[in-house]
């Protein structure tokens, strides 16, 4: 009795000075959701477990990685994959998490786009989950610069040739960026601290952020519907939860996005433990080297489609048009003038804008992947095209639209 009572004490005293009670009733007991929506409103879970899996498994491997150009390969593919226990299984894990991460950010703004989440007061949730998915494009891009393969070397070479902008000659800055001439050694410094400092917690911060914005407009649902989110958790608090269209976020709401979760990582487990090849480049189990380049060598597969559009023209038509496929995607919520805020299935012909977007983002992760030569250039850059016209389009089509 004497412990419990000092127990109670400490959360009086706790809860005095960091109001433990209004937090948890603010973000979470208070906090509603819609009742109707599905399983995609679960992919913020879905990420935000994985991610933690990423900083876990990522934690592991610093112990025992070397951030040195000769010694940096042989502690990853070595020491970590052969001599120490489970040291495989752990970099098995991060590698394909911080592939299916993507595949998840992908699911999870698409369905933004479908349902409107971005649309009447959402544009921060919106903006915030843009900036998530820059930090991660830029954490996965230091993460693959690490083991000092082949890929490591060239494809940072290649990507940060992109910061001497063309004909503007901007030497300075990529000399800069890379600490010399070539990656070497200040280079792999950088993308070091990048990759197990800087931008995690940059990720962590912009995660707080994203849920905040979240928290203060409400969640939308999938019918568009509007909800007097006052009066329904009225209904909810008096106990009549069936007649109420919300449902509190803990422990309601958890326990549907927890299904997902394990359902999910029954899959992701299955890819870490049989199918983890995919998150493997086989040129990164060559070392480094700056006097062989490679036949061809391409980014991940996520980063394909704007990979694609940059290397559809010249380079300085290139530089621009890939700016535009990274930027365009902020300003989504205000390129969207329509007032309506149902989903993609009930707007008529933004219903076919939003499909053409997947089908041409698709096209353009496929030929990213195939050499820009003949038929294959031909159609990567018609996708191009229409990804570049999709988004001039999408305000004059909106604006016109009917509310339904």
């Amino acid at each position: 009795m004497a412990h419990f009572t000092k127990a109670t004490s400490l959360h009086d005293w706790m809860n005095q000075r960091l109001g433990i009670d209004t937090v948890r009733r603010v973000m979470a007991t208070e906090y509603w959701i819609p009742k109707n929506i599905n399983f995609l409103w679960a992919m913020g879970m879905v990420l935000a477990v994985t991610f933690a899996m990423l900083l876990i498994s990522g934690l592991f491997l610093l112990m025992y990685y070397q951030p040195n150009i000769h010694l940096a390969f042989d502690s990853v593919n070595d020491v970590i994959m052969r001599q120490v226990p489970f040291g495989w299984l752990f970099r098995d894990i991060h590698a394909v998490a911080a592939s299916i991460v993507f595949l998840v950010i992908y699911i999870h703004m698409l369905t933004g786009i479908y349902y409107g989440s971005y649309k009447k007061g959402r544009e921060m949730i919106w903006i915030s989950g843009m900036l998530l998915y820059v930090a991660f494009s830029a954490e996965a891009f230091s993460g693959y610069m690490l083991p000092w393969g082949q890929l490591s070397y060239w494809a940072g070479t290649v990507i940060t040739d992109l910061f001497s902008l063309g004909s503007l000659h901007a030497e300075w800055l990529l000399h800069w960026i890379r600490g010399g001439y070539t990656p070497g050694q200040p280079f792999l410094d950088r993308f070091f601290a990048l990759h197990v400092v800087l931008l995690p917690l940059l990720v962590i911060g912009l995660i707080g952020l994203h849920f905040g914005a979240l928290r203060i407009p409400h969640v939308n649902n999938q019918e568009g519907e509007e909800i007097d989110f006052e009066a329904e958790a009225k209904k909810y608090k008096s106990g009549d939860k069936k007649g109420s269209k919300v449902i509190a976020f803990a422990n309601d709401f958890m326990s549907k996005d927890m299904f997902v979760v394990g359902v999910y990582l029954i899959f992701f487990f299955y890819l870490v433990l049989f199918h983890n090849g995919f998150a493997l480049d086989p040129i990164n189990f060559i070392p480094a080297n700056p006097m062989h380049t490679p036949a061809s060598v391409e980014p991940e597969w996520y980063f394909l489609w704007s990979y694609d559009i940059l290397r559809g023209f010249s380079t300085n038509v290139g530089l621009i048009a890939f700016a535009f496929a990274q930027g365009i995607f902020f300003v989504f919520p205000f390129l969207d003038r329509s007032p309506n805020a149902k989903p993609a299935s009930k707007r008529g012909i933004f219903f076919l804008w939003f499909w053409i977007l997947v089908i041409d983002m698709t096209g353009l992760t496929i030929m990213g992947k195939l050499p820009p030569e003949g038929m294959y250039r031909e159609v990567g850059v018609m996708f191009a095209y229409i990804f570049i016209a999709l988004f001039i389009i999408l305000p004059f089509i909106t604006k016109f639209e009917k509310k339904v």
